[in-house]
C-alpha cells in the first residue's frame, strides 16, 4: 500500500509533550523592515547587514585587485589545509562518534516536534530533498574523478631507495596491483563520501530540529548554543555565530557552484564544441543562478521539493544505465566488496598521527571536511526543516546509513566502470583527460553515449539549481532571524549574490580559489560545530522521550 502523504502544519506548533525554553524573546524582534518601491525587506539587524557588507566587500577587493588574489587563494588554502589536516580529521571522527552515541542511548527516542509529531514527508520525499541537498554536484564532479585518480596514483607506486613513496598515494602505494590498488582507491573514495560528511550535516541539523520544533527557538543557528549562553545567545555572541553560518554557507555553496559550472562547460565542450573556459562558466553561472531564481520564488515545496525529486528521478535512471551497460557483474559485486574495503580502511583513513600520505591527507581531506562543514548550515537547517515528527534515533540511522549507501553505490558504479576501462580495456581516455571531462570521457566508451552525456548535463544543471534555491532558503532564514516567510526579494538576493560569488572566484584563481575560500570558512565553523555537540546533548537530556 502508497504510504499517504501526512497534512503539513505550522513546525513551530509542537504535538505532545515537550521541554520548550523560557525566554522573552520573539522571532523578528531585532528585524528592521526596509521598503524600496513595491519590494519590502525584513531583516535582522545586525546578521544581514554585516555579513552582506562582508560580501559585497570581498566581490569588490577580489576584483579590484585581481592580479594579485590568485596567489594569494592558492597559498590560503596549501596553508590551512596541511597545517590544520589533523584538526579536521579529529573533527570528523568526533562527530562521527557523537552521532552514533546519541543515536544508540536514551537520547535516541526524542522526537523533534513533540511526543505525538508526525512527519511532514513521506520517507521518498523526505530522501530526495536531504540527498539532492546534500551532495549534489559534488556527486556529477568526483563520481568518476576521485576513484579514477585514487586507483592511478596506488597503481604507480614511485619506488625509492627504501620502499615505496607514500606520499602521494592514500595509505601507500599498490605498485602494479590493479586489484589492489581499486580496493584501497575505492575505500579511499568512500571514505570522504560516507559517514563523516553525513555526520557533520547530522549534527546541525538534529541541534536546528531540537532547538526550533522542541525548544521553542528561532530557527537559526544561534539558537543551538543557549544550554551554552542562556540569553546572551539574542545578543552579539549569538550574531558573530549567524554571520559565519552565512558566510560558510555561501562559500561553500559558491565551490559546489564553480565545480558544477567547470563541468557543465567540458560537457557543453565534449557534446556541442561550445569553447571551453572561464567565458562559458561565468555565462552558465548567470543562466543556471536565473533558473534558480524561479524555484526560489516558488518556495520549498513547489520549487526545492519537485527539481530534487525530478534530479532523483534522473540520477537514478543515469545509474542503472550504466549498471546495465557497464561490468555489471564488476558493479554488483563491487558494491559489497568496497562496502568492506571501506570498513577496512576506515581505522587507518582516519587515524590522524603518523600518516605518511600526505597529499591524499591534505590535499583531499582536508578539503573535504572543511567543505561539508561549510555546507553544514545550509544542508543542516534544510535537512532540520523537513525532518520533523522523526525519532532522533530514526533521524540519525537514516542520514547517516541511507545516504552513504546511495553514495557507496555511485560511486562504485561510475569509479568501478571507469577503473575496469583502463584495467580491461587499456581505455585511458578518462583516465588522462581533465577532471571535470572524466565523466564525460567514460560514458563515451559506453552505447548511447550522446544522450547520456546530455543527461549527465542536465543533471549538473539541476543539481546547481536545487542547491542555490535551498541555499537561498537557508540563507534567508537566518539573516532575517530564523524568520521562515520572509518575504521574497531577500531570498533573491542571496540567490543572486551566491552566483556572483562564484564568478568572482573562478575569475580570481579558479577551483584553487574556490577550494581556498570552503577551507577558510569552514575552519572556524567547525568550532562552532564542536560547541554545538556539547549543546545538543544539553538539550536532547531536558525533553520528554518515549
Amino acid at each position: 500500500m502508497a504510504e499517504e502523504k501526512p497534512q503539513i502544519k505550522d513546525p513551530m506548533i509542537p504535538d505532545g509533550e515537550v521541554n520548550p525554553i523560557d525566554t522573552d524573546y520573539q522571532v523578528g524582534q531585532d528585524n528592521v523592515i526596509v521598503n524600496i518601491g513595491p519590494f519590502g525587506l525584513d531583516i535582522h539587524n545586525p546578521v544581514f547587514g554585516v555579513a552582506g557588507g562582508l560580501v559585497v566587500l570581498f566581490v569588490a577587493l577580489t576584483l579590484g585587485f585581481h592580479d594579485q588574489v590568485e596567489s594569494l587563494f592558492s597559498g590560503m588554502k596549501d596553508w590551512l589545509t596541511s597545517s590544520l589536516d589533523g584538526f579536521f580529521l579529529v573533527a570528523g571522527n568526533f562527530f562521527v562518534l557523537i552521532c552514533l552515541v546519541v543515536a544508540f542511548s536514551p537520547l535516541g527516542r526524542v522526537r523533534l516536534g513533540g511526543t505525538e509529531a508526525k512527519p511532514d514527508y513521506t520517507y521518498i520525499g523526505w530522501f530526495s530533498m536531504l540527498f539532492a541537498a546534500g551532495m549534489g554536484i559534488g556527486l556529477m564532479f568526483f563520481g568518476v574523478s576521485e576513484p579514477l585518480t585514487h586507483f592511478s596514483t596506488a597503481l604507480g607506486g614511485v619506488e625509492i631507495e627504501n620502499g615505496v613513496r607514500t606520499d602521494w598515494a592514500p595509505l601507500g602505494a599498490a605498485a602494479g596491483d590493479a586489484q589492489a590498488a581499486t580496493r584501497l582507491g575505492m575505500a579511499a573514495t568512500l571514505y570522504h563520501w560516507a559517514l563523516h560528511p553525513w555526520a557533520i550535516y547530522a549534527v546541525l541539523a538534529l541541534g536546528l530540529a531540537l532547538f526550533s520544533f522542541n525548544k521553542g527557538l528561532p530557527l537559526t543557528v544561534r539558537s543551538v548554543f543557549y544550554p551554552l549562553l542562556g540569553e546572551r545567545i539574542w545578543g552579539w555572541p549569538g550574531h558573530v555565530i549567524d554571520i559565519l553560518a552565512v558566510l560558510a554557507t555561501l562559500f561553500g555553496l559558491a565551490t559546489s557552484l564553480g565545480f558544477g559550472a567547470s563541468q557543465a562547460s567540458s560537457g557543453l565542450n565534449f557534446l556541442f564544441g561550445v569553447p571551453e573556459g572561464t567565458t562559458t562558466q561565468i555565462v552558465l553561472i548567470i543562466g543556471i543562478t536565473a533558473i534558480a531564481l524561479f524555484s526560489v520564488v516558488a518556495g520549498l515545496d513547489a520549487g526545492v521539493k519537485r527539481l530534487s525529486e525530478i534530479n532523483m528521478a534522473l540520477a537514478a535512471l543515469l545509474l542503472l544505465f550504466v549498471i546495465a551497460v557497464g561490468p555489471t557483474l564488476n558493479i554488483l559485486s563491487g558494491f559489497f566488496a568496497n562496502l568492506g574495503a571501506y570498513l577496512q580502511y576506515l581505522p587507518a583513513l582516519s587515524n590522524p598521527v603518523g600518516r605518511e600520505d600526505t597529499n591524499y591527507l591534505q590535499g583531499w581531506t582536508a578539503f573535504y571536511w572543511a567543505w561539508w562543514i561549510s555546507w553544514s548550515p545550509f544542508v543542516g537547517m534544510f535537512i532540520a526543516r523537513v525532518s520533523r515528527g522523526r525519532t532522533v534515533r530514526e533521524f540519525i540511522v537514516s542520514v547517516l546509513i541511507v545516504p552513504s549507501l546511495a553514495c557507496i553505490l555511485w560511486m562504485t558504479t561510475f569509479g568501478e566502470t571507469a577503473i575496469a576501462q583502463v584495467v580491461r580495456n587499456g581505455y585511458e581516455a578518462a583516465l588522462n583527460a581533465e577532471l571535470p571531462l572524466q565523466l564525460f570521457m567514460m560514458l563515451d566508451a559506453l552505447p548511447l553515449a550522446q544522450i547520456t552525456s546530455f543527461i549527465a548535463i542536465i543533471l549538473v544543471v539541476v543539481f546547481f539549481v536545487t542547491s542555490s534555491d535551498s541555499g537561498s532558503l537557508v540563507i534567508d532564514v537566518i539573516s532575517a532571524g530564523g524568520k521562515v516567510d520572509a518575504p521574497v526579494p531577500q531570498r533573491v538576493f542571496w540567490a543572486v549574490f551566491e552566483g556572483l560569488v562564484a564568478i568572482v572566484l573562478i575569475l580570481g584563481g579558479g577551483l584553487v580559489a574556490l577550494q581556498a575560500m570552503a577551507v577558510s570558512t569552514g575552519l572556524p565553523f567547525t568550532i562552532v560545530l564542536l560547541a554545538a555537540c556539547v549543546a545538543i546533548i544539553k538539550g536532547l537530556a531536558s525533553e520528554p522521550r518515549r
